[in-house]
C-alpha cells in the first residue's frame, strides 16, 4: 500500500456543480423575498415532481441538515433541540436542523439568506424515514402552514398491486390540497413532463454511478455524495440533466485516459449506510492513502428511479418511491447487496452503523452475517453518526479501517 501523502483528485465538474447549486439557492432566495413563487418543503425522496409541476420552488430540509453536518456545526445545535424535549437518540438531521433554526442560524447565510426560506406547505414521504413527520410537524406548527404527506409501509417484500395502488392514491390525494396552496389547477401534461425530466436525470445519475464498475474507478463514494445534490433537490428539472451530462462526460474521459479517483486503486470497497458528513474529507484521504476506492454504496444509489414513466405518472411514482432499497424487506436488501457487490467487483464491505439513523443502518439484525456466509466477502462495522460527532471515535475507526485493509491485502 502507498506510503505517499494521500491525494484527492478533484473532479473538474465540481466548479460547475457549485454554480448549479448556487443557482438553485438563488431561485429559492428570490421566491422567498419576492413572493413571486410559492415554496414547498419536501423530503429527499418525496413527491418533488408533483411540486415542481405545480410551480413551486422546493426546499429540502434533509439536504440542509447534511450541509450542517458537513459544516461541522451540528454539535452546536443538537443540544438546543434536546433542550426542547427532542431525544438525542432520534435523527441527528432533525435535531441539528431544528436546533440551528432555534438559534437563528443556517449554512445558507453564506448565500445571502437570513434564515431558511419560509414554506407555504410541507410535504413528506415516510419511505426514507418515519421521523420526518415529527420533523415537518414542528415547522408546520411554527409557520402555521399545511402539512401533507404520503405514508409508505415498512419492510415491503413484494410490491403487490394493492401496495402500489395505496401509495398512488395518496399521491393523487395531494393534488387538490396542493392546488389550494399553489392557487393554480393541476395540469396532468405538466406532471408528465416533469416525470420525464426526472426519469432522464435518474438515468444519467445511474450511468454516472455505474462508471465505478470500471477498473480503476473514475469516481468514488466521496465524490458521489457531493455530486448527488442535483438529483436530490432538482430531480424533475432540466438543471439536473444539464449538470449530469457534463459530469458523465468527464467520467467517460477519465476512463478513456485511465484516470482513477484513487491514484493507486488496489482494493474496491462497498459502503453501506449514511455518510459521516463531518469527517468526509478525512475519511476520503484515509482510503486514498490505503489505495482503496469505495466504489459504490446503498446511499448514493437511493436516487435511481428506473420505474418512473410519464405515461403513468402517479402509478410509476408510487412504484419508484416504494421500490426504494430502504423500504424493502431484509431478504430483498440481501439480494440487492449481493448483486451490487458482484457487479462492482467488491473486495470488502464497510457497514456504518449510524447511531441516530436506524433505517439506514443495515447491520443491526445480522444481515451482514447472512451475506458473509453466502459470498465470503470480508466486512467491517464502524460506529458513528451522520451529524452527531459525539457518536464517532475517529482514532478507533482509523485503526479498524487500516487493520481491515491489511487483512484484505492478505487475500489478494
Amino acid at each position: 500500500m502507498s506510503s505517499l501523502k494521500p491525494e484527492i483528485i478533484k473532479l473538474n465538474s465540481s466548479d460547475i456543480l457549485r454554480t448549479t447549486m448556487n443557482d438553485y439557492f438563488l431561485r429559492l432566495k428570490i421566491a422567498n423575498e419576492t413572493k413571486t413563487k410559492n415554496i414547498a418543503w419536501c423530503t429527499s425522496v418525496g413527491p418533488v415532481e408533483l411540486l415542481y409541476s405545480l410551480g413551486f420552488e422546493v426546499f429540502f430540509p434533509e439536504n440542509h441538515a447534511a450541509m450542517i453536518g458537513a459544516s461541522k456545526e451540528a454539535n452546536k445545535y443538537i443540544p438546543t433541540a434536546t433542550a426542547q424535549g427532542y431525544s438525542p437518540d432520534i435523527c441527528s438531521y432533525l435535531t441539528s436542523d431544528i436546533g440551528a433554526f432555534l438559534q437563528h442560524e443556517t449554512p445558507l447565510q453564506k448565500s445571502g439568506f437570513t434564515s431558511v426560506p419560509k414554506p407555504d406547505v410541507l410535504v413528506y414521504n415516510t419511505n426514507q424515514c418515519h421521523e420526518v413527520v415529527d420533523w415537518f410537524s414542528f415547522y408546520a406548527k411554527y409557520f402555521k402552514v399545511p402539512l401533507l404527506g404520503i405514508n409508505t409501509p415498512l419492510y415491503v417484500h413484494e410490491l403487490t398491486s394493492n401496495v402500489i395502488k395505496s401509495i398512488s392514491d395518496q399521491f393523487k390525494a395531494l393534488v387538490p390540497e396542493l392546488e389550494k396552496v399553489a392557487k393554480q389547477k393541476f395540469d396532468l401534461d405538466k406532471f408528465r413532463d416533469t416525470i420525464k425530466l426526472s426519469q432522464e436525470g435518474c438515468a444519467l445519475w445511474k450511468k454516472i454511478l455505474e462508471t465505478a464498475k470500471h477498473k480503476p474507478s473514475p469516481i468514488n463514494f466521496f465524490d458521489s455524495v457531493i455530486h448527488m445534490a442535483p438529483i436530490v433537490v432538482m430531480r424533475g428539472t432540466q438543471h439536473a440533466i444539464d449538470y449530469y451530462k457534463i459530469l458523465l462526460a468527464e467520467l467517460d474521459e477519465r476512463i478513456k485516459n485511465k484516470v482513477s479517483a484513487v491514484p493507486k486503486e488496489l482494493f474496491r470497497i462497498y459502503w453501506d449506510g449514511m455518510p459521516i458528513w463531518y469527517k468526509l474529507s478525512n475519511i476520503a484521504k484515509l482510503f486514498s492513502k490505503l489505495d482503496s476506492c469505495i466504489v459504490t454504496s446503498t446511499y448514493s444509489n437511493s436516487w435511481i428511479f428506473d420505474d418512473l414513466d410519464p405515461a403513468n405518472p402517479f402509478e410509476s411514482s408510487a412504484l419508484a418511491y416504494t421500490k426504494l432499497f430502504i423500504v424493502r424487506s431484509d431478504d430483498i436488501k440481501q439480494n440487492v447487496l449481493k448483486e451490487m457487490m458482484s457487479d462492482y467487483s467488491v473486495d470488502g464491505i464497510i457497514y456504518h452503523e449510524s447511531k441516530t439513523c436506524t433505517r439506514n443502518s443495515n447491520n443491526r439484525f445480522a444481515l451482514q452475517n447472512r451475506i458473509f456466509k453466502e459470498n465470503h466477502v470480508p466486512y467491517l462495522e464502524i460506529n458513528g453518526d451522520m451529524n452527531d460527532s459525539r457518536c464517532y471515535s475517529e482514532e478507533q475507526s482509523i485503526i479498524a479501517i487500516e487493520t481491515f485493509i491489511k487483512q484484505l491485502s492478505t487475500r489478494k
